[in-house]
């Protein structure tokens, strides 16, 4: 899962991949990858594996990983190449979601490129961007498919019409995805990789004193502005900076002093996961603990095919069993026993929290 970070200049997005980078170097299961200067890799907590782990006395313990992007902040105009924004949002077109970092907070000392502090106003900048961007796509789009439509395809046609939408919708100055589309339309917008269809989160970054300040004024007009349409996670991404170069046990003792039980990072990582539907599914032996992440929906064969796809092409059964279930049994075998493990077959649809052992014939 790749996450693309994206705002202003200087609204603290390199602050927050600086955490989600040193929180990579400080995970001592999951090893630090830095793929592009701009590109980090981080393991997804996940408390399930270390019961898991401590139950099976495993060697290794490996969390699953998502990747985060920073991509450089867009100005006004982007979508004309200034700032060199076409670089920019061509990265952003490779992403699954975006988090859209969004200054909260006043400091003399940090310029705004707008001379003021307005997040709404810097939302509207950042979506106008986006919005021209697409625009250009689906224009040489339309005239490319209208050339092909007088073939008399009828699914060329289909496709012509869903673009002409499209168009009109981005001409409204609206986000594609904020627009409704059946299923086979926007199966097909899908594959069009338009930055304004893809999921986003949005990242309130406010100051340390506003951090626990529920009447912080721009934070509400940004709830008020996003509504239903996305979450909204509140941080101080100076914080988080401080927290990444903690140690684990550092880590929680310095969460419990600022009253918080999961860190921002955590939220926007656990946020993340629910905007793309995905779940989480887990392995456990002596060898590993090991989780792993597919979409909401996936059938058993294709879970076993993300191990390998030797477990997919061989598929014979699941052996499931759900985490509280073992975790109150105590051990595999006792699960068995009280009858709490499963045996699925190919229709099997993978719930989060799932303790699998594909059974398999190649």
């Amino acid at each position: 899962m790749r996450i693309g970070i994206i705002g202003l200049p200087n609204v603290g997005k390199s602050t927050l991949f600086n955490a989600i980078t040193q929180a990579g170097a400080e995970s001592a299961n999951y090893p630090f990858c830095t793929i592009d200067p701009n590109v980090g890799v981080v393991a997804v907590p996940d408390d399930r594996l270390e019961v898991l782990s401590k139950m099976h006395h495993s060697e290794k313990v490996i969390p699953t990983s998502i990747e985060f992007v920073d991509i450089a902040g867009l100005v006004k105009g982007a979508s004309k190449g200034e700032g060199l924004g076409n670089k920019f949002l061509s990265h952003i077109r490779e992403v699954d979601a975006i988090a859209h970092v969004v200054r909260c907070f006043e400091d003399p000392n940090i310029i705004h490129v707008d001379g003021s502090i307005g997040p709404v106003r810097d939302l509207e900048t950042i979506h106008l961007e986006l919005i021209f961007a697409d625009l250009e796509v689906i224009e040489k789009r339309i005239e490319k498919t209208k050339k092909a439509a007088k073939s008399g395809d009828k699914k060329i046609q289909s496709e012509l019409v869903i673009l002409q939408k499209v168009k009109k919708i981005l001409e409204n100055n609206q986000l594609v995805k904020e627009t409704y589309f059946d299923k086979e339309e926007w199966e097909f917008v899908q594959q069009l990789q338009l930055l304004t269809s893809k999921p986003t989160l949005y990242i309130a970054n406010v100051s340390e004193d506003d951090l626990f300040n529920p009447e912080n004024q721009m934070v509400r007009e940004l709830k008020e502005y996003v509504k239903e349409e996305a979450e909204v996670i509140v941080i101080c991404a100076k914080i988080e900076e401080e927290i990444a170069q903690l140690e684990e046990e550092e880590k929680k003792l310095f969460l419990e002093e600022l009253g918080l039980k999961k860190s921002g990072l955590d939220r926007v990582i656990e946020a993340g996961y629910q905007l793309l539907d995905l779940i989480t599914f887990l392995t456990s032996g002596p060898k590993e603990t090991r989780a792993w992440t597919i979409k909401k929906g996936t059938k058993a064969p294709q879970a076993a095919g993300k191990i390998h796809s030797d477990f997919e092409k061989g598929f014979i059964r699941a052996e499931v069993t759900s985490f509280e279930d073992l975790k109150k049994a105590g051990s595999l075998v006792k699960a068995k026993e009280m009858g709490l493990t499963r045996l699925e077959g190919k229709d099997y649809v993978m719930q989060d929290g799932d303790v699998v052992l594909f059974r398999f014939n190649v």
